[in-house]
């Protein structure tokens, strides 16, 4: 992740990094998964910077696409929010993307329930089904 990080800033502003967490493997069995989130700054656009920079990132990195899209990999980068816009509505539902993205954004609410990422990540905190480990540095 430090590495992805640093890759990432050659080519993006990176305004804020969220705590790491670990969280149990979603959609497979599989190891427990390590996961923050990054808040950034581009003019790129949506397709240009998931194809052209985060894919890359992950292909250098080693991550090798698999027909099991929920299978271990060595990083994966996804875009949650662009532009204010919520691109990934799972953000509200699973530890491994509430907790870090909270630490980011935690006004950001829910479209129907109006709860926000702060709110969730208090009542997913309080299951321990998620610990964080530390500051991510880069």
């Amino acid at each position: 992740m430090p590495e992805a990080l640093r890759r990432l800033s050659k080519q993006v502003k990176i305004e804020a990094v969220s705590s790491l967490w670990k969280t149990a493997a979603v959609g497979s069995e599989g190891p427990i998964f390590l996961n923050a989130a990054a808040k950034i700054s581009t003019e790129y656009g949506f397709n240009y910077l998931k194809e052209e920079i985060l894919c890359a990132v992950e292909a250098t990195l080693g991550r090798v696409r698999v027909e099991d899209k929920n299978a271990p990999r060595t990083i994966d980068l996804d875009i949650l929010v662009f532009n204010q816009q919520i691109v990934e509505l799972s953000i509200f539902r699973f530890d491994h993307l509430i907790l870090p993205v909270a630490e980011l954004i935690p006004d950001l609410c829910e479209p129907g329930t109006g709860k926000s990422l702060g709110e969730l990540a208090v009542e997913h905190c309080c299951k321990l089904a998620a610990v964080r480990v530390g500051k991510l540095v880069y």
